[in-house]
């Protein structure tokens, strides 16, 4: 049966890293930024998580763009 995808959500996530445990290992926080427009182009997503971070006084690991979709079986 085909399925079909509800949009539900879109977040901006911006992953940190706040610097390292007892064993070395890096610690990382996620920074959420919820209520983004779904149309939202990716390269200006990228551009705000790059502004965001760049007010950060940690490191930026990584910038995600999480969308949440709900997925119904038609009937």
């Amino acid at each position: 049966m085909p399925v079909t995808a509800t949009h539900l959500n879109t977040r901006l996530q911006l992953r940190l890293r706040m610097g390292f445990d007892g064993s070395g290992n890096p610690i990382i926080r996620t920074r959420s930024y919820s209520n983004i427009i779904p149309t939202a182009d990716n390269q200006d997503l990228f551009d705000t998580g790059s502004e965001l971070a760049s007010l950060q006084i940690h490191e930026l690991d990584v910038i995600r763009r999480v969308d949440e979709l709900e997925l119904e079986e038609e009937v």
